[in-house]
């Protein structure tokens, strides 16, 4: 910044002052500021004798706008002028040797945008923000330097030029004063850890230390001794010992245990009575003589909070409070309650739906204009939106009228649900193939769902038409219509099918619906090879299914795609020879449980279990197409679709023929986390294990391990799954590689 002379000011403005008043005040080289801004800045008036005083604080004001290098001022016969020479414009800023692909990051961490001034406190507050990271991801000594080059036109070129310091490694951490609980939990508790064997695996503790978790650790160790119930408990800050010559650590905590407390009264007191005290403390986990523990503790505030919500108090407060009695040993646990007013939805405001029609999103709600403050409805309201599958995400605010009134805002972001895909290859077995696909979960906004897909190859042709609306004129009823026509050519015979199928669903509250539907289908065997002998003949006999299916499904999952919470369950019962030859009953049963574990990690880690069991009844004539096969996406990664099955003779090829299972059992254990965020794409770790039999379940049994890449492209949800068999045996089809697009993950 520089200086104005202020003495030559002076000295001007008195000799000229004396003869002259300021007749006009011009600017120049000033564009960031127009004139009538300036004019506000500006303490120096027009008429008026110049004021050396009125000047500098008149420079002063527009230094404090953030956009000039310079300005100085001249007066020539009442004529003043302010001269600016503004800060240079960036036209490059860079980051090196840190996070150079992760331009998420490097937003965050720099904050500076091309176009912005070029301004060195700016920059230097970058600097310290990314020695900051580089301090949290554990790198010390790490050293940023700034290179700013001014470049022919005027703008300038700036560069963040990092060199990453060293990672501390955790060798050994020590704890003082412990004895009644056993130190290898605090593990789960605290960031910063000692190394294991081997720490560089994937669940093992790599010892790299977190400099920005190290003033919280003490209090994660406090945390978990409370849950236990040692309300005095102490832990002092870590003392580190780091050995700059290696870059490693050792730490040592001293920790005051005290004793147990156990609760001896839990009491509730409401400013305003809006409910009875019982049902209060029927919500309520902590029990009377049992050791206090802080996260029930919390819970229970919680609990009575969303209780008391519910009934419309919007604004309700829960002062959770502890009163300890040091001699006995125990603790009072008190509630202190203030209600509020009731409050009601004035309006509801859906936004972010540039597609998707407001009745699609309207409908989803548990809340409406009119209708009383609900927690739990709100909660559940998210949740429902985020099963249709239409969202990418979505919240909804509470916006405050008054103490008695409030809007709610559903802000949603829309994701793809529609896809075109045109394909084509050569196999082996069907030679040349082409296909069209043609789907949209979510036609012109409507919510409904239709697809067409055309498949033709050498050997093999699929033609296929579904349509299905979740809720019938936005009722609670649903209906679906399906028909298909497929041929498949194989070595011994060629098989057609034709058939339709059509259904209602009611959904009987916000989680549970059930279904009823009926299936027509023709299947015709043709071209049979006479030379085979080894085979039941009744395996190719024609035949027409007619039949009836009932389903019930429970579903309180958050999203359709991604969930991080809830349950899902279905079960459904097929009955065949309503007319038709077939006669057989069928059961599907399927489960999934999941769990964001960020929490307790962290970062976004999600728990999945799913489990699938069916089962069929042969009651008169079980066609072998009707029968269960076991393998690929959907039951046991790492071996081909369909290819796990009993089997009975050869075929043609002398290859086993496989004639399906009565029963089948295959569930999953999968890890998601987030690979590239602000992409949506998330890596999963799985482990498969089925079982398969005409009999019994245990006549083949096969599992499998990999990692999937879950992906929202532009065309959809799409998983690309690399997988491994366990157990496999001689003669199974195993497959390495899978993908699916538009499938639940």
């Amino acid at each position: 910044m520089k200086t104005i002379p202020l003495s030559l000011i002076v000295a001007s403005v008195l000799v000229q002052a004396a003869a002259h008043n300021v007749q006009s005040i011009q600017y120049d080289g000033m564009v960031h500021i127009s004139e009538t801004v300036a004019k506000r800045l500006n303490e120096v008036k027009v008429g008026e004798p110049l004021d050396p005083s009125a000047v500098d604080k008149t420079i002063k004001n527009f230094y404090d706008q953030g956009y000039f290098e310079d300005i100085w001022v001249d007066e020539t016969d009442g004529k003043v002028t302010f001269h600016f020479k503004e800060k240079p414009v960036i036209s490059k800023i860079e980051l090196k040797g840190y996070k150079e692909n992760d331009e998420a990051a490097q937003k965050e961490l720099l904050q500076i945008e091309k176009g912005s001034l070029y301004d060195e406190k700016r920059l230097e507050n970058a600097k310290k923000r990314i020695i900051d990271a580089l301090s949290g991801d554990g790198k010390i000594d790490s050293v940023v330097e700034i290179d700013s080059e001014k470049l022919d036109n005027g703008s300038m070129r700036v560069s963040f030029i990092v060199n990453e310091g060293e990672e501390i490694i955790i060798k050994q951490v020590r704890y003082a004063g412990v004895s009644a609980l056993d130190s290898d939990d605090f593990d789960s508790m605290i960031a910063n850890k000692q190394e294991e064997f081997m720490g560089w695996m994937w669940g093992r503790n790599d010892g790299k230390m977190k400099l920005a978790e190290l003033q919280y650790d003490p209090l994660r160790i406090r945390d978990y001794y409370m849950q236990n119930g040692f309300l005095d408990a102490k832990i002092d800050e870590p003392f580190v010992q780091v050995d700059f010559d290696h870059y490693t650590a050792q730490m040592d905590y001293n920790v005051f245990e005290g004793d147990v407390y156990r609760v001896s009264d839990i009491l509730v007191f409401q400013d305003t009575a809006v409910i009875d005290d019982k049902e209060l403390l029927d919500v309520i986990a902590l029990e009377k003589n049992k050791p206090f523990n802080i996260k029930t503790f919390r819970e229970d505030a919680d609990r009575i909070k969303t209780k008391i919500a519910d009934l419309g108090y919007a604004y309700v407060q829960v002062q959770p409070d502890l009163r300890k009695d040091k001699e006995a040993k125990s603790v009072d646990v008190v509630y202190r309650i203030t209600p509020g007013k009731k409050v009601k939805i004035r309006n509801v405001i859906v936004s972010g739906n540039n597609r998707t029609l407001d009745r699609v999103v309207r409908r989803e709600l548990f809340l409406a204009p009119g209708d009383w403050y609900n927690l739990t409805n709100l909660k559940d309201s998210r949740n429902a939106i985020g099963r249709t599958g239409y969202f990418e995400s979505n919240t909804i605010e509470e916006k405050r009228v008054d103490d008695e009134t409030m809007d709610l805002i559903v802000q949603a972001k829309e994701a793809p649900t529609g896809n075109i895909q045109l394909g084509g290859g050569y196999g082996s077995f069907g030679g040349v193939l082409v296909s069209v696909a043609i789907s949209d979960r979510n036609i012109f906004g409507s919510g409904i769902n239709v697809g067409l897909n055309l498949e033709r190859s050498q050997r093999t042709s699929n033609y296929s038409f579904n349509i299905s609306n979740p809720r019938l004129n936005d009722s609670d009823f649903s209906g679906n219509f399906s028909i298909y026509d497929s041929s498949t050519e194989y070595d011994s015979y060629t098989v057609s099918s034709t058939g339709m199928s059509v259904g209602t669903g009611h959904r009987f509250d916000r989680h549970w619906s059930g279904y009823m539907g009926y299936n027509y289908s023709t299947n015709n065997y043709s071209d049979i090879d006479p030379t085979v002998t080894t085979l039941d003949p009744r395996y190719y006999e024609n035949y027409a299914k007619s039949s009836v299916v009932l389903s019930a499904t429970f579903d309180n999952t958050d999203d359709y795609y991604i969930p991080r919470e809830g349950v899902t369950f279905s079960q459904s019962i097929e009955k065949a020879g309503v007319g038709g030859d077939a006669d057989f009953i069928k059961s599907r049963t399927t489960f999934g449980a999941y769990r964001g574990l960020q929490k307790l990690t962290d970062f976004d880690l999600i728990l999945r279990y799913k489990a699938r069991f069916n089962y069929v009844d042969d009651s008169g004539y079980l066609p072998l197409g009707e029968k269960f096969y076991m393998g690929g996406i959907g039951s046991v990664r790492g071996y081909q679709g369909y290819s796990l099955s009993p089997v009975n003779g050869v075929d043609s090829d002398g290859d086993p023929f496989k004639i399906g299972g009565t029963q089948t059992f295959s569930n999953s254990l999968e890890f998601s986390v987030p690979l590239v965020p602000e992409a949506r794409m998330r890596a999963t770790a799985f482990v498969d294990y089925g079982m398969i039999g005409e009999n019994s379940l245990s006549e083949i049994k096969r599992g499998g391990y990999g990692v999937a890449l879950e992906w929202f492209s532009p065309v959809g949800p799409l998983q690309l799954v690399f997988a491994n068999p366990i157990g496999d045996k001689p003669g199974d089809d195993v497959t390495h590689f899978e993908f699916t697009i538009g499938q639940r993950f």
